[in-house]
């Protein structure tokens, strides 16, 4: 744009050029002529009238010759003498004239452009050239805007959207980034990475929690492309954040088998893989499991999510609760066993502010692998806004649940959160 408002001062100033020269030049030329003019006929006059006086006989000839003499000279000093010069120059109207437009025209060019004109005519096509050079982001909250508004007119664009989703994770706005994914993967429903990052946005949009809807965009990131780095490592943090440290440890370890040896963070990922085998080997059957993976056996392999035995409904915040809580508040949507293990069988994370909400349990949501809602017959549905920001229930902490037992499959039920935890 600097560039732009450069060329349109060079070019008010050529066009003042074409104006104002011919106007100063002509008012100069015509001070001039008529100056000269008028002298001679002044002295054409006076020689007229001593012509006259020596023809009746008012003039001698001396005299006559004296007079003409000095008319002579007269003449010499007012029109063609250098004392010429020296007389006051009259103000002449097109000498007025080019001063006011001078004046006038460059601070009326910029309103009037500013009214009329489209300053925002070169925005496109610095879009364009940023989506052009490698989905960079854009900061600017108006070019944000005119973006958008572009994708209401070519929704159809997947680059638009990417640009708009990064532009956004950039800067952590997550919902809108999340709007964004939706419409891109609609789009280019078959590429790893772009189902890798959707799970990396709704994460820190749950919370900085992979558990749920991440965890699905991650196993379909997996499905299309299985050796995807991004998405075995937030997979393998996945599986820590539910328990299941043997996915943990096969996410992970299929990670460094992939990177080169001198990735930086490779010792890190190896910790994680140490640490995970560790806790497994607390499990029961655990060490089991390490045996026969040391030794190449698969041991065991993902199952597809039974949707019909989800369970889904919605929660709400009684009103008379709402000033005890914070926006950002944590919220813990879990099921466990009625009549078994208090351990949660799925846990969903939100915010107050995310309420209410919609919900869907399923096994996906699993803490423990061997632990899933689909294994049992009676259920408990519990919705937590936790003050301590922990799932286990502390004195002070605002839940509701479900008041009578449900089993797996159930759909459409109301939990308020109503009560107080003592």
């Amino acid at each position: 744009m600097t560039i732009f408002w450069i060329i349109c001062v060079a070019l008010v100033l050529l066009a003042l050029l074409f104006v104002l020269l011919p106007l100063w030049r002509g008012a100069a030329r015509n001070n001039d002529v008529l100056r000269d003019a008028a002298n001679l006929d002044v002295l054409r006059d006076q020689s007229a009238e001593l012509d006259a006086d020596l023809k009746n006989g008012l003039l001698t000839s001396e005299a006559y010759e004296q007079a003409q003499r000095e008319l002579q000279s007269r003449l010499l000093q007012e029109v063609k003498g250098e004392d010429a010069a020296a007389v006051a120059p009259q103000r002449h109207p097109a000498k007025v004239l080019a001063v006011v437009l001078a004046v006038i025209l460059p601070l009326l060019a910029v309103p009037l452009y500013m009214a009329l004109g489209n300053t925002k005519a070169m925005m496109p096509q610095e879009e364009e050239l940023a989506i052009a050079e490698g989905f960079g982001v854009i900061r600017s909250e108006a070019a944000l805007q005119e973006l958008e508004k572009k994708m209401e007119r070519l929704p159809e664009n997947p680059d638009g959207w990417l640009l708009l989703a990064r532009s956004y994770s950039e800067l952590q706005r997550f919902p809108d980034a999340i709007r964004a994914y939706q419409n891109l993967v609609k789009l280019v429903p078959n590429e790893a990475q772009l189902w890798t990052d959707y799970a990396d946005v709704s994460a820190m949009n749950n919370g900085q929690s992979l558990l749920g809807e991440p965890t699905k965009y991650l196993d379909k990131a997996l499905q299309l492309d299985g050796n995807n780095t991004s998405a075995l490592a937030l997979s393998g943090s996945a599986a820590m954040e539910r328990g299941d440290y043997f996915a943990a440890v096969q996410h992970w370890q299929k990670l460094i088998a992939l990177l080169p040896a001198d990735y930086p963070d490779l010792q890190m990922i190896q910790g994680g893989v140490d640490q995970a085998r560790e806790f497994l080997s607390k499990q029961k059957g655990g060490k089991e499991k390490l045996a026969q993976f040391d030794a190449g056996v698969s041991v065991e392999k993902q199952q597809p999510v039974d949707m019909s035995k989800a369970i889904s409904g919605s929660v709400i915040l009684s009103p008379t609760l709402s000033a005890q809580v914070a926006p950002t508040d944590t919220v813990f949507i879990l099921a466990r066993a009625a009549n078994g293990p208090k351990m949660p069988l799925a846990v969903l994370r939100k915010q107050v502010k995310d309420l209410p909400l919609e919900f869907t349990l399923d096994d996906s949501m699993a803490m423990q692998p061997q632990l899933k809602l689909s294994g049992f017959d009676q259920l408990v549905v519990v919705a937590r806004v936790a003050k301590s920001g922990g799932p286990v229930a502390q004195p002070g902490d605002l839940q509701g649940m479900t008041n009578v037992p449900v089993t797996p499959g159930s759909k459409g039920l109301q939990i308020v959160i109503d009560t107080v935890v003592k």
